[in-house]
């Protein structure tokens, strides 16, 4: 089972920059959005056999995620009721047998940290968000996280330090995350990697030069990460400032460890 996720900086503008080209080299199952900047009208994707689910935001030309998959959701659900960024269009999940899918767009804190209280508490609205929903059964959360979680995860890391995206709240948040039940799939498989980044600042040749961030994430529930493939970095694909992420998920064993769940539950019960 394939899952893609991609912050697009601009579906009309990425569609112009080989984004269906990519979407269907990947065939993947669930192919997840962030940061589309359209609204319900302005983009039509004729894509035979699959199910789109769009969260615009209420500012034209701002934000908002998607959701394309091949598989039809048992529900589907837009934010988390965050007052703050709920106009935004930054959340979407999809709910299905054994897992949830969560795509998210998190607020970048600015570049100046103006917004960096309302991104803590973002970070806590998040956060006891994916904890309810792991109650119920595994999460599959995805997206551009606008943070760095550790030194190995950007180029300069010590001239970021303090910086948007760097800080010690917002890595702060991350770890909490990491330490409460959840799995950063890429850092999973490959602890030591360098190199590997996600986004990069348009300024001339950085990109080429690779001075980069990891902020886009694959993140699963602790109890499902023996279902793991692989999780990967898609840096040579162009048509934004981020590149694409990938996971593959045994789908079979995913539907074991939902079972060993239910049977659990029923042992509990009686």
């Amino acid at each position: 089972m394939k899952f893609v996720s991609w912050n697009v900086n601009g579906i009309r503008a990425c569609l112009k920059k080989g984004f269906l080209d990519y979407f269907y080299m990947m065939d993947a199952d669930f192919f997840c959005i962030q940061e589309t900047k359209c609204q319900a009208g302005q983009v039509a994707l004729p894509l035979d056999g699959y199910y789109q689910y769009w969260n615009y935001a209420e500012k034209k030309g701002y934000s908002g995620t998607a959701v394309i998959t091949k598989h039809k959701p048992l529900s589907v659900r837009y934010g988390v009721g965050e007052k703050e960024t709920e106009p935004e269009g930054r959340i979407i999940t999809l709910e299905y047998d054994f897992f949830y899918l969560v795509n998210v767009y998190t607020p970048n804190s600015q570049r100046d940290l103006a917004r960096l209280d309302k991104r803590l508490q973002w970070e806590d609205e998040i956060f006891g968000y994916l904890k309810e929903l792991d109650c119920q059964k595994p999460v599959i959360y995805c997206g551009d996280l606008n943070v760095a979680h550790q030194e190995i995860d950007l180029k300069n890391a010590k001239a970021n330090i303090g910086n948007s995206g760097f800080t010690f709240e917002e890595r702060g948040k991350m770890t909490r995350l990491l330490s409460e039940g959840f799995t950063d799939t890429f850092r999973h498989l490959y602890p030591d990697r360098t190199d590997a980044y996600t986004w990069w600042s348009y300024m001339n040749k950085v990109r080429e030069r690779n001075i980069g961030w990891r902020i886009d994430y694959f993140i699963v529930s602790d109890r499902v990460r023996e279902a793991i493939v692989d999780s990967g970095i898609h840096s040579s694909i162009l048509g934004s400032d981020h590149c694409p992420i990938v996971l593959e998920m045994n789908e079979r064993r995913l539907a074991e460890i939902h079972e060993k769940e239910k049977m659990k539950e029923g042992n509990a019960i009686k």
